[in-house]
């Protein structure tokens, strides 16, 4: 396993983190499973760990804090808030109001006292930055956080926040956690330009882009993976997206195979090369998916295989733009750009 530096935190964590989304009813991972796989990731050299109050609504919570209890400071341990929790509406955003009522939600579902990284799942609109930036650096001279990040933010979004920090005096963002993969690269393009610029740790999610890195989505096969059961629409090959994306993979398996690589060893070693990665996060929902990226925990990708997958999925490229989560709200409601 490498290490590598969370941006300027000076905290070491693994090249490859634990994602917990499929921890509880999203994955149907029970809590024995779950354990096992902690246990397992920890002893692969992962000390990393990821969740949000969002997964299984706070289920992968309870579970991850089960799965590390007694051993919570031998590892680095993160979270999320600000997508919806429940119709409430203002069980949601990134209000001082609700970030600091559900911090402790979190806190408890956990079991721990505090958290090491703090992450507002998706960038609020309706909640200026100002807002959002002082209730964390309450929290955080409270001691409930040490650090806080932005998750699937647009790059201008995350530069006002760096700005927004400096003019109102209060403590920055210090990671960013975007979507990231062979095939969806237009991070490249703004975003990790940007983590660059002001230092940023990154934590790449879907490096396996849902599964169609996987191994399991290929040409004349029929798809059954878990992601395509309740996301069927990112996985019907009728769509020229996901055609697209399908041509793409047989010509990547080919690249793996030369290079005495799995597909998910190119995949994971590709978001791993990139400078500004710190980390990629695997979600496993079982303990054989988590061997199977453990090894690409030391994949190293020659200067040639990257530019083979250069030549398959050119840099900056999203093969599905339409699945973007950092997606301006103007281009996705009309009444946001009409008169």
């Amino acid at each position: 396993m490498q290490y590598r530096t969370l941006g300027s935190t000076g905290v070491q964590v693994s090249s490859l983190a634990l994602g917990a989304m499929n921890f509880g009813a999203i994955g149907r991972t029970t809590q024995e499973e779950a354990t096992a796989i902690v246990d397992a990731a920890l002893e692969g050299g992962i000390n990393l760990i990821d969740t949000a109050d969002r997964y299984s609504d706070g289920e992968s919570e309870e579970m991850v804090g089960k799965a590390i209890a007694g051993r919570r400071d031998d590892l680095v341990l993160a979270t999320k808030a600000g997508m919806p929790m429940g119709d409430e509406r203002n069980h949601r955003g990134g209000s001082r109001r609700w970030l600091v009522t559900e911090l402790d939600n979190s806190l408890r579902r956990l079991g721990v006292d505090h958290v090491d990284l703090y992450q507002i799942h998706r960038w609020d609109p309706n909640t200026s930055d100002e807002e959002t930036l002082s209730a964390l650096t309450d929290l955080q001279r409270a001691g409930k956080i040490r650090y806080f990040g932005s998750s699937t933010f647009p790059a201008y979004r995350l530069v006002q926040a760096q700005w927004a920090a400096r003019e109102h005096h209060l403590s920055r963002y210090v990671t960013e956690q975007p979507s990231y993969s062979i095939l969806q690269r237009g991070i490249e393009t703004h975003v990790l330009p940007v983590t660059e610029e002001y230092g940023l740790g990154v934590l790449a999610w879907s490096p396996l882009a849902s599964g169609w890195l996987s191994g399991a989505v290929r040409e004349g096969r029929d798809i059954t993976t878990s992601r395509s059961a309740f996301m069927p629409q990112r996985f019907d090959t009728t769509v020229p997206a996901n055609l697209a994306r399908l041509a793409a993979v047989e010509r990547l398996a080919g690249v793996a195979d030369g290079a005495g690589l799995t597909l998910i060893q190119l995949a994971l070693g590709f978001v791993t090369a990139h400078p500004a990665v710190t980390s990629a996060l695997i979600g496993p929902r079982t303990e054989a998916h988590l061997q199977a990226q453990l090894a690409a925990a030391d994949t190293v990708l020659s200067a040639d295989v990257l530019d083979a997958i250069d030549e398959i999925v050119a840099p900056g490229t999203d093969l599905a733009a339409h699945e973007k989560y950092d997606t301006p709200p103007a281009l996705l409601d009309p009444s946001l750009r009409r008169r």
